[in-house]
């Protein structure tokens, strides 16, 4: 029946306004087909939508996730391979998906309305008509290439994953806890084996069970057009009508109309092994049932339990276990929202000899919790400190409403009734009053009653050597099997398969949708103030900085303010890093760790960590230190504090205190040194980090504060700072306190603060005694700039290649690092923005080329104007090389003229660059930082990203084909360019031989070849065989003190 109200068939469900934030949220359903709709209004550039299935199945064979990737190859009335994703690029649009457990979303972002209604109905249409062809799922799911060797998209991607130890615990825990008649055991990512032999009718078969519209949530969030929204869906679903079942028709509900979940049969521990040469160290996963996710205040109830129990350093679990016992680096935990939410805490870093001992502790530390009285004012601090986390966060993103409004989908009330709990955080004011008796029955209800299972992670060098071994012998097997003529028929087929994908799209076709106008994009604007130092930069004429100058006497220090509409402030602080000395600089991972956790001194009498860590908590949103590497600034320390404004001169305080009064001590700083050094195994799990660690340590010289961080260099420069710690615990101590002075100097600092200024008593003045406690005569320093700290191999890059297998791993990644532009004013940057754009487009040239040949999960060029250079990665691919050669044909093509630019995807690549200047500053909070890395960091000024799109459009086809040729082919060059690669063993050697056939002269080096110890060297520790011997002893000396450490309690916090 059609609403008489708007037209169409959508009634509207229900329209509220959240009473912790300004979004609204309104329901729309269909009365024709069941589809439904919630629309978040929020103010910003971007619209973002998430369209969401639940997607249940009862085996492996990851037919969910193939879907994901299938969805993309074309539809009904669209029937080209990238058709949705090229017209994207031209409506200001970017496309993505993710598989989970229990849905499939489909995601679509763009900047302003306009491009976002012309998208939608044809992505909807690729959702639910998709072609599904068998050529597509040939090329895009697996297939054996005319080597005989496995490829394809999702294969490639999960060969990543598979042997992954938090992949292997995590499977074996769900199939554990669930039923074989539970979709909840399986990996609907596909295991590898299942993935050989998946079919195309089967992958067919389940989108007809499930891809349905009445299974279908939109999700849209942003300055949505509702009128204009509705025609749209209206005039699909008259597209579409009698391509699916009535919506009268019967129809299981996936995951609420099936069987659930019965309690956990009784509790069980086991072993997973998974595959590592380093042994040394393993991780503990521990799950359990917990209350129905539609349960509003039980599920309030769970966040703030999960935070007691292991949110920070004081909380029991992290206090007892990570802090004072140091048997595990970390207690993550997690909450899967579910009719059974599924709770589980990962413990990582723990010794592998003492993996069931650690598990032991967890329970043991709980049922002491229960044995003694609660920490209920630390309950209520929990209680406060989530709220305000959540209100926080709903104002710097949507993306925590959109996860409320799909899990409501899936499992709430189709009356909407469930997803009106959004509409207030009233669970929390209700939590305030709970009693200690309450607490603990929820307590003893969910984690003491009930059954769990636990995994312990155990790394395995045989299992490491099976698994090639294993490998090696199938493929072998194979190859024999299939011989030349079998090879050359999976060749041809292959190609055949290719060449049915690739038809090209009209360009008619796509020149039907018109790229809309930018000025359909709402770009929000902050207003910029200055006081002190930054007052340097220029005069500023404005109401906010009236305000500033009025308040006076205003402190010396360089501070940058950014006034936007906020309940909350945001204060950062940069740090220059040149004041360091060489030596100490492997120390800030110590320091970083140590900051917001050390004891202080306050009126002369010194306060222990715990109570320091409680008031932070207390007085904050959010507390952080780390290298600024996501703000263009990542030779510099950055310190951020998130407050609300009542709190703002509080934060000040806190930093001037964590600044100058910490108090070094040998316990805490042997806590922190031991959760980083337990944390090394699992950082040198990960294929693509050390790859990225590899290339730090010989792109940059050890001036480098991103170099000096890094895993490589913690692996052996703390295992000595550990040994000092037990025999020279004061020269440690000394070396912390000179770190801690060389960094607190007035030249060195400069503040951000971002917040609604007028709503702060002394915005500027308020600093007065932070600067007071500096020398404020010596002038400023420059931000340090990575630059600068180039290695003499990065500064002339060539005739470097490295190959490092790794055991962990059973796939490839690449870095290629060359020369690039080393200033915003560089004449080429225009059009290398645009080449590069046009590029690494979905469904461009490297994609179709790489991604959609199987070569690779993805490819991607980055540039940076802060170190001069220009990457290219190569990421998960079953051999790095021929992604590489097929990546660098791609590009030389293009400058030849064997492939013509098509103007199209020209166009979409200038829209693709708008996209990303909408990217930067989607938010209020957002847009005020990117104002103060653009103006302050990288010194450009307010209007750069409208002055740089005027050159971008100005960009022809001569000026990217001379980029091309200038910048971007030299990173596939032996003489100009370094490569990384870290792969499988299985694949060292085709890897290899491939890179020296092109001419590079290729090493094989282990990730050992590339630590560093900067010069700290132990007595009688320079082999590292030796040092390994006595940190045994070290050990052995830590385990006579174990029983004492057993008796730390929770009557201790």
């Amino acid at each position: 029946m059609v609403n008489l109200e708007n037209g169409t068939h959508f009634r509207k469900i229900q329209s509220f306004e959240t009473d912790y934030s300004t979004s609204v949220f309104t329901q729309y359903e269909s009365t024709r087909t069941g589809m439904r709709s919630v629309v978040i209004d929020r103010k910003g550039p971007k619209i973002k939508g998430y369209f969401a299935l639940a997607t249940e199945i009862f085996d492996d064979s990851g037919a969910p996730h193939t879907l994901e990737h299938l969805v993309f190859m074309g539809s009904k009335n669209y029937r080209y391979k990238g058709f949705l994703d090229k017209l994207a690029t031209r409506a200001y649009s970017f496309t993505n998906a993710w598989t989970a457990t229990d849905h499939t979303a489909y995601t679509l972002e763009t900047a302003g309305w306009q491009g976002f209604a012309q998208i939608l109905p044809i992505y909807l249409e690729h959702v639910l008509l998709p072609t599904l062809t068998d050529a597509g799922c040939y090329t895009e799911v697996h297939h054996v290439d005319g080597e005989g060797n496995d490829a394809g998209v999702v294969y490639s991607e999960m060969q990543g994953v598979q042997n992954d130890a938090y992949e292997l615990m995590d499977l074996k825990a769900r199939r554990l806890i669930y039923p074989e008649n539970i979709g909840f055991r399986y990996e609907t990512g596909g295991m590898m084996e299942q993935l050989r032999i998946l079919t195309a009718a089967r992958i067919r078969e389940f989108h007809k069970a499930m891809y349905q519209p009445k299974n279908l949530g939109l999700v849209i969030a942003g300055e949505a057009d509702h009128a204009n929204l509705l025609d749209i869906l209206e005039a699909f679903e008259d597209s579409i009508v009698g391509e699916f079942p009535s919506i009268k028709e019967p129809w299981q509900r996936p995951w609420i109309d099936s069987p659930q979940p019965p309690p956990i049969a009784k509790s069980a521990i086991q072993t997973v092994e998974f595959p590592d040469e380093d042994e040394s160290m393993g991780s503990v996963l521990i799950g359990f049932l917990g209350p129905d996710c539609n349960d509003a205040l039980l599920s309030s109830a769970l966040a703030v339990l999960l935070q007691y129990l292991g949110g920070s350093s004081i909380s029991i679990l992290e206090n007892i276990l990570v802090e004072k016992e140091s048997i595990a680096s970390s207690i993550m935990r997690d909450t899967e929202n579910r009719p059974d939410s599924l709770i589980s805490f990962f413990l990582s870093g723990v010794e592998t000899p003492k993996l069931a001992h650690v598990e032991r502790r967890f329970f043991e530390v709980l049922t002491d919790v229960m044995a003694q009285p609660l920490n209920t004012e630390y309950l209520l601090d929990c209680v406060h400190r989530t709220k305000r986390q959540i209100k926080a966060e709903v104002e710097k993103s949507g993306s925590l409403f959109a996860t409320t409004v799909i899990y409501d989908h899936l499992f709430g009330n189709r009356n909407g009734s469930t997803l009106e709990d959004a509409k207030t955080l009233k669970g929390f004011d209700d939590l305030e009053k709970w009693s200690e008796d309450q607490w603990k029955a929820f307590i003893k209800k969910w984690f003491l009653d009930g059954n769990h299972i636990s995994i312990l992670g155990t790394p395995s060098a045989q299992l490491s050597k099976r698994v090639k071994d294993g490998e090696e012998k199938r493929v072998a097997e194979r190859k024999q099997k299939l011989g030349e003529d079998g090879l050359k028929d999976l060749a041809d087929k292959l190609a055949k398969a290719k060449k049915e994908n690739d038809i090209e799209i009209p360009r008619a076709l796509l020149e039907k949708f018109p790229i809309p106008g930018a000025d359909s994009i709402h770009f929000i604007s902050t207003t910029t103030a200055r006081s002190g130092e930054a007052q340097g930069m220029g005069p500023l004429d404005n109401d906010i900085q009236k305000a500033i100058d009025e308040d006076a006497p205003a402190s010396p220090l360089f501070i940058h303010f950014e006034h936007i509409p906020s309940n909350f402030v945001q204060i950062v602080l940069i740090v220059s890093t040149s004041t360091i000395p060489l030596k100490l600089r492997p120390l800030l991972p110590v320091y970083f760790e140590n900051f917001f956790n050390t004891p202080v001194m306050r009126d002369g009498k010194e306060i222990p960590f715990e109570d320091v860590v409680l008031q932070l908590e207390r007085d904050t949103v959010s507390y952080d230190i780390d290298e600024g590497s996501y703000d263009a600034t990542p030779e510099n320390v950055r310190v951020s504090l998130h407050c609300e404004p009542e709190k703002y001169e509080t934060m000040i305080k806190w930093l001037l205190e964590l600044f100058s009064k910490p108090v070094f001590d040998k316990m805490r700083l042997g806590a922190g040194v031991t959760k980083l050094l337990a944390d090394v195994p699992d950082e040198k799990r990960s294929g693509n980090d050390m790859m990225a660690s590899v290339g730090s340590m010989i792109q940059y010289t050890q001036d480098s504060i991103t170099r000096a961080s890094d895993t490589l260099v913690k692996a052996v420069y703390l295992k000595r700072i550990k040994k000092l710690l037990h025999e020279k615990p004061e020269d440690v101590l000394l070396d912390m306190e000179t770190l801690r002075s060389s960094l607190f100097q007035f030249c060195n600092i400069r503040v951000l603060v971002v917040a609604d200024v007028l709503k702060l008593t002394h915005p500027a003045s308020a600093w007065q005694h932070f600067s007071q406690a500096l020398d404020t005569s010596v002038p400023l320093k420059p931000l340090d700039r990575a630059r600068d700290r180039l290695s003499d191999s990065a500064k002339s890059p060539g005739n470097l290649a490295y190959v490092v297998p790794m055991a962990p791993i059973d796939s490839s990644f690449s870095l290629h690092v060359t020369k690039g532009p080393s200033s915003w004013d560089d004449p080429q940057v225009p059009a290398l923005m645009v080449a590069v754009a046009y590029l690494d487009a979905v469904e461009g040239p490297l994609w179709t080329a790489v991604r959609g040949t199987g070569l690779a999960y993805g490819t991607g060029f980055g540039r940076s104007i802060e170190s001069g250079t220009l990457r290219f990665r190569i990421y998960r691919s079953p051999n790095a090389f021929k992604a590489f050669e097929a990546s660098r044909k791609v590009v030389g093509d293009l400058i030849e003229g064997a492939v013509e630019f098509d103007p199209s995807s020209l166009e979409g690549a200038v829209s693709s660059i708008i996209v990303g200047f909408a990217d930067e500053v989607p938010t209020m909070s957002s847009a005020a930082y990117a104002s103060f890395i653009n103006q302050v960091v990288k010194g450009l000024p307010k209007d750069h990203n409208a002055k740089m799109l005027k050159k971008v459009k100005e960009v022809g086809v001569a000026e990217i084909k001379k980029a091309m040729k200038d910048i971007l082919l030299p990173v596939f060059e032996p003489k100009t360019s370094n490569v990384i690669v870290t792969c499988a063993p299985i694949l060292e050697k085709d890897i290899t031989e491939g890179f020296n056939r092109e001419g590079f002269n290729t090493q094989v080096q282990p990730l050992s070849h590339f630590q560093d110890d900067y010069g700290l060297k132990g007595q009688g520790d320079e082999e590292e065989g030796e040092e390994e011997g006595e940190e045994e002893e070290e050990e052995e000396e830590d385990e006579k003190n174990e029983d004492d450490q057993e008796e730390v309690s929770h009557d201790e916090l």
